[in-house]
């Protein structure tokens, strides 16, 4: 009705407004448990509505969508609408839905050789960079950096400015919606030219290098509707390059023969798939002509056009691939000297590989799991095996991914590093000179380009798994047979044990021994309780709200358990002497009593009868520290549902002063208190469950505390630790996020700040780790409990 309005989009942190709208249609992309709001509108018809939910390995192909929820702006009530199509009010929505026929095998994670990246550096550009390419183009032999800005319809330079910095950009107007570019020497002056596909102008602008890295006005050609991707190659074998272009309205590839001088034919067509989006161009039939690999995004399908000769094509042979297929690229990933294809499949947030099983056919899709909707892939060795690795932009979930190749076309799981919002466009290329190749990323959503510089090499290889009993939710890192090799204590609260895993050396670990202990235990720590120098369990059983004490009978077997009665649902416990005999006592947090408890040491393993003291609501993590340098431990405790942290002070003899709240982010579940900025007064580390956050609190003198400064982490932190994992005597932080799949490793960059973190996969829900040097090369392994895998990661350092 053309009156002023606006579409709402709430989704993840999300939000895009459309105000007065005169189009017919409106396209919409959201996520599941999204909210769409109409605003002043008279009417609205939902036409279709599809199902763009990744698949996973529980989830069927043909899995019915979920339903949607209607609420009126004057109901109370919500109207649900059933998945057939139905009228409620003046809307009418219908379901579509979606099937693959692909075939895939999914591969498990193993070590290889690892890899690591700084921090990137952003350079500003101009609005939504979509694609981007590092090239030379002024001939200083520093690789520079090309971007395709498709909100502002310019082709951006940054020229580089030596040691892998950039200069501002220069821009250039090309088409409308510049999607993708390519920058090759399209009229054999030996200055590499920018080719740039104008989605929005349905033509391909050519411009022309003058040199010095400065460009003429595009030339443009027409091409089909709505082209999404181009590739320069030459195809006829005149020694000309040619230009092939993805026409994603039209559903064909088009094919521009090199004329000379940088001028080309009018494009050759050739039908393919269903919303083509992204093309290479290799030979993959060893007959020394490039054939044409087409990813169809709607077909589900990646298509092979072989070359006839002369820069013609055959009609195109498809192979299934994961739901969307996004982008294509082409190597050889197993060294048989065949090119493979690799795909990113945005919509089953996997990338798929296709070994090349010679005259340029294809097995079956090999998965790898990576981030949310990756966009861009590159296939680059980038840790000097020979072994070319996957690197991945992850449009969903603002990072980078990189698999590091195994051999034989294998690959590790990723390690993502944190970048920029909506990557959409990645390349790696060594930009500062030093034989490493770097990661370069268009951040859409920041308007900005990332640059990661290659280190050389990575903290972490890839985990090893161990299975354990039912949702292990606690873990400790300590030697019990007294052999000088760290084994793994684990609480599995579904089974009600605790189970060993004894290390047999070089880092691996024995099938688990479990041992009963009481119901639903949350909390679990080793420490020699009764002076016989061999380290006991100590558990906190939420469910019977009991501590259990195990002793060590000697070779890390355990007696029966003790137990000890403490207040309502007890979560965490720490073992620490408070009261100066010599003899370690048991403080634990009673949650659902709002109270931490102490039960001093009765000498001989045994325990009195808690005391407690008051805690703020719903404590639910502990830590027990000299936080005021009077040499008597305090109590530091993580106060859920409080959005505090309460410290205690020791007041001699075991007795505690009532609590000092500090505020800190949403939902705190797990607390540590270690020294981080050098200055021997040991600070506060929290994990905020509720912000996906993790804050340090720097004490700042007789046990007193700054207000919180926060780290951005995963989904959902629920355990950390602080420990120096990098040998440079700063302690870091690791942290398990659990709706994440991943520990997150925030590098101490001095005075107690740190850097952004880098990720490492682990099992489902990981949700506790040590750090404890397991193989005794003298680094800090990382071990992490996994509640929804029923597994224990071990990731040993590179």
């Amino acid at each position: 009705n053309d009156s002023i309005s606006a579409l709402n989009y709430f989704s993840t942190n999300q939000t895009c407004q459309l105000y007065r709208s005169n189009i017919s249609t409106i396209y919409v992309e959201y996520y599941l448990n999204s909210t769409i709001i109409f605003l002043n509108q008279s009417s609205i018809t939902i036409l279709n509505i599809l199902e763009y939910q990744p698949i996973t390995s529980s989830a069927t192909s043909s899995a019915t969508p979920t339903a949607i929820t209607l609420t009126s702006p004057s109901s109370t009530s919500p109207s649900a609408i059933s998945t057939s199509t139905t009228t409620s009010s003046s809307s009418t929505t219908s379901w579509s839905t979606s099937t693959s026929t692909s075939t895939s095998t999914t591969t498990s994670p193993t070590i290889s050789a690892c890899n690591s990246f700084l921090n990137q550096a952003t350079y500003p550009v101009a609005f939504n960079p979509y694609s981007l390419a590092v090239v030379d183009v002024n001939s200083d032999n520093k690789p520079d950096i090309i971007v395709a800005n498709s909100g502002s319809n310019t082709v951006g330079v940054l020229l580089n400015a030596g040691t892998g910095t950039f200069n501002a950009q220069t821009s250039y107007p090309v088409g409308s919606q510049p999607y993708s570019l390519a920058v090759v020497d399209v009229n054999s002056d030996s200055k590499p030219d920018i080719i740039v596909a104008n989605t929005g102008s349905n033509n391909v602008g050519v411009l022309l290098n003058t040199g010095s890295g400065t460009f003429n006005t595009q030339t443009t050609y027409s091409v089909g509707s709505s082209p999404y991707s181009v590739a320069v190659v030459d195809v006829n074998s005149d020694s000309k390059p040619d230009i092939i272009v993805a026409n994603t309205g039209s559903n064909n590839v088009g094919v521009l023969l090199n004329t000379g001088n940088g001028t080309f034919s009018a494009q050759t067509n050739y039908s393919v798939g269903t919303f083509p989006i992204s093309v290479a161009v290799v030979d993959v039939n060893s007959d020394n002509k490039p054939d044409i690999i087409i990813a169809n995004t709607f077909s589900f399908t990646v298509g092979v056009l072989l070359n006839t000769g002369s820069g013609t094509f055959n009609a195109q042979t498809n192979y299934s691939v994961s739901y969307y297929p996004w982008s294509v690229t082409v190597v050889d990933v197993n060294s048989d000297n065949k090119p493979d294809i690799v795909v990113a499949n945005y919509g089953s947030n996997t990338i798929g590989i296709l070994l090349n099983i010679g005259n340029g056919t294809f097995n079956v899709q090999t998965t790898y799991s990576v981030g949310v909707y990756p966009w861009s892939v590159a296939v680059v060795d980038i840790n000097s095996d020979n072994k070319p690795d996957i690197i991945v932009a992850n449009y969903g979930s603002n990072t980078v991914g990189v698999l590091l190749n195994t051999g034989s076309g294998n690959f590790n799981a990723q390690t993502t590093y944190t970048i920029g919002t909506n990557p959409r466009s990645v390349a790696v290329v060594d930009v500062n000179s030093d034989n490493k190749p770097d990661i370069i990323v268009a951040n859409t959503g920041s308007n900005t380009t990332g640059v990661l510089l290659n280190t050389g090499s990575g903290p972490f290889n890839a985990q090893i798994i161990y299975s354990v009993n039912t949702n292990p939710v606690s873990v400790a890192v300590v030697d019990v047979n007294s052999d000088n090799k760290p084994d793994i204590v684990v609480a599995n609260t579904g089974s009600n044990t605790t189970g060993v895993l004894l290390n047999t050396g070089s880092g691996t670990f024995n099938a688990e021994t479990t041992y009963q202990v009481g119901f639903d235990p949350r909390s679990v720590t080793v420490v020699d309780v009764n002076s016989d120098n061999k380290p006991d369990i100590i558990v906190a059983n939420s469910g019977s709200n009991t501590v259990d004490i195990l002793l060590n009978t000697g070779t890390g077997t355990f007696n029966a358990q003790a137990s000890y009665s403490v207040g309502s649902l007890p979560y965490s416990v720490a073992v620490v002497d408070v009261n100066s005999d010599n003899k370690p006592d048991i403080v634990v947090a009673n949650t659902y009593s709002f109270t931490v408890g102490v039960l001093l040491n009765a000498g001989n393993g045994t325990f009195n009868a808690q005391k407690t003291y008051s805690a703020s609501f719903y404590p639910i993590s502990i830590a027990v520290a000299d936080v005021n340098s009077d040499n008597k431990p305090d109590i530091v405790v993580a106060n859920y549902a409080g959005n505090t942290v309460s410290v205690l002070f020791n007041a001699g003899s075991g007795t505690f002063n009532s609590q000092t709240n500090y505020s800190v982010s949403y939902y705190p579940w797990s607390v540590t208190v270690v020294d981080v900025n050098s200055d021997n007064k040991p600070d506060i580390v929290v994990a905020n469950y509720g912000s996906n956050n993790v804050g340090v609190l720097l004490n700042i003198g007789n046990g007193t505390f700054n207000v919180q400064t926060t780290y951005s982490v995963g989904i959902y932190p629920v355990s950390v630790t602080v420990v120096d994992v990098n040998s440079d005597n700063k302690p870091d932080i690791i942290v398990a996020n659990y709706g994440s799949n991943n520990v997150g490793v925030l590098l101490n960059a001095g005075n107690g700040t740190f850097s952004a973190q880098t990720t490492y996969s682990v099992g489902t829900n990981p949700v506790s780790v040590a750090i404890v040097d397991v193989n005794s090369d003298n680094k800090p392994d990382i071990i992490v409990a996994n509640s929804g895998s029923n597994t224990v990661s071990v990731l040993l350092p590179c």
